[in-house]
């Protein structure tokens, strides 16, 4: 019998606007899940009942007059979609995974935030990322480890681990995430989603902690392209203050619409050796991208071999850029003790890095946003896309990557565990990880696909069409 959380976030959202059902309903149905299900996932640090169920009386009202009075609203109105702990609510603990920040209580809401309320979504709660999202698993001292519902041996993956795994397990029908390295993406690979990073400026980061390197940006998790599309109309868009802007989109044009949209032929580049020193991609991982690739062949696409350089560049700057972000976040003096190794050691070497070596640093990734431009997707020349692993492995077992007694060695098996990921936070590219290969134990594992920069459109055109030629929804883990 279809229930509630079967229904994708729009038919949710159709269903309300309609009448068929109320926000009430719908909220408390997933208030019921978290209650039952969430301490075996370790999805929400926070839960928010009581803003959830004025949340969602107002929206059942607004819904009803908008009925009588033949007004439009937006598509996720009175759908649920929890917050990542990583960015502020206005009254509600925000403690980035970090058990130095248990007590902290924002008083601005995040700008993505407001666009939430706006739009009429509902805050079941604050979902799980490690301690200030420094590393891709969700392993903290504030909460439970987030685990894919895949396996619950196995680790969500991060830094979004919480969302995704919410979504995965239909204890969410879709989450607000983020990606500074791919935080998005390495989730949406362990838990079977679609997930976006949008362009460097496509949404504000603002207004309280702006990424001044332009790694970092706020996106979806969903379970459908059509999902995660609608979210990211909800969270686009500049503020007075941002740094960065990316291309708008034409005249009355939407992400949405690009969902219904056919891609056209495209040119694809897909390369599978890792551009990281010392990193392997497992067969799993390599075999999912390359039926991809057959499978855009089939569909009409040109689809060429290509292998990105062996450089340690990349991964060097981009650790020297993460090291001084890990200072940036607010820690209490006299709790810096309560700080996990990993991010104690990051931190000091972040301290320790002068101006112009950060200079540097950001020199040499835009020196690689170049060199991709250049060289393989210059306009009218080059790849419209190009199509990698996600991951370098399967979903890792709880505890596999978070090794406290050698932090420093974590900390490069991190880099090998997400070698294809950070290059696109690095040029400021958009990407997306779609879940198109499942192993023979029923382990997801994701496929990423690459475009030119402000061209979130050909991607989620081209993943609706995959998503239509080899569709994913229908799986589930056992625990829906």
């Amino acid at each position: 019998m279809t229930q509630l959380h079967d229904l994708t976030a729009l038919e949710q959202g159709a269903a309300i606007r309609a009448g068929k059902i109320s926000p009430v309903e719908l909220t408390e149905h997933y208030l019921d899940r978290v209650e039952r299900l969430d301490a075996s996932l370790g999805a929400f640090v926070t839960v928010t009942p009581e803003i959830a169920r004025k949340q969602a009386a107002d929206a059942e009202s607004e819904a009803a007059a908008a009925r009588r009075e033949g007004r439009a609203l937006s598509p996720l109105h009175g759908v649920p979609v929890p917050v990542k702990d990583l960015h502020h609510v206005a009254g509600v603990r925000c403690t980035m995974g970090s058990a130095t920040l248990t007590d902290h209580v924002p008083t601005v809401d995040d700008h993505v935030v407001r666009r939430l309320r706006d739009a009429g979504t509902i805050l079941l709660g604050k979902t799980n990322t490690p301690e200030f999202g420094l590393p891709p698993h969700t392993e903290n001292d504030v909460a439970p480890p987030a685990r894919t519902p895949w396996d619950l041996d196995r680790s969500a993956g991060g830094s979004s681990g919480g969302a995704a795994a919410a979504v995965a397990a239909g204890l969410a029908p879709l989450a607000h995430a983020s990606d500074g390295g791919g935080s998005i993406r390495i989730p949406a690979s362990a838990c079977g989603l679609f997930g976006i990073k949008p362009s460097r400026g496509r949404v504000s980061s603002g207004p309280i902690l702006h990424d001044v390197t332009g790694l970092t940006t706020s996106g979806p998790l969903a379970r459908t392209v059509a999902d995660a599309a609608a979210l990211l109309d909800v969270l686009a868009g500049t503020e007075p203050g941002d740094p960065y802007a990316a291309p708008s989109l034409p005249p009355g044009g939407t992400f949405a619409a690009a969902a219904r949209r056919a891609p056209g032929a495209l040119r694809v580049a897909v390369f599978t050796r890792p551009p990281v020193p010392g990193a392997r991609a497992h067969p799993e991982c390599v075999r999912a991208a390359e039926e991809t690739a057959v499978l855009l062949r089939e569909l009409g696409h040109t689809v060429e071999e290509v292998a990105l350089p062996d450089d340690p560049t990349l991964g060097e700057a981009f650790s020297r850029v993460w090291e001084v972000l890990s200072t940036m976040r607010p820690v209490p003096e006299e709790r810096e003790e309560l700080l996990l190794p990993l991010t104690r050691m990051l931190r000091e070497r972040g301290r320790r890095v002068g101006g112009p070596e950060f200079a540097t640093a950001l020199y040499q990734l835009r020196a690689v946003t170049q060199l991709i431009a250049d060289g393989l997707q210059a306009p009218g020349s080059g790849y419209d896309v190009l199509l990698s692993p996600t991951l370098a492995t399967p979903p890792m077992p709880v505890g596999g990557l978070r090794d406290d007694g050698d932090p420093e060695g974590e900390f490069a098996a991190l880099l090998r565990f997400t070698p294809f990921t950070p290059v696109y936070n690095a040029t400021g590219q958009p990407a997306v990880s779609l879940p198109l290969h499942w192993t023979a134990e029923g382990l997801p594992i994701g496929v990423m696909l690459g475009g030119r920069y402000g061209a979130e459109t050909t991607l989620i055109s081209l993943s609706a069409q995959l998503e239509e030629a080899r569709p994913w929804a229908g799986r589930r883990p056992a625990m829906w």
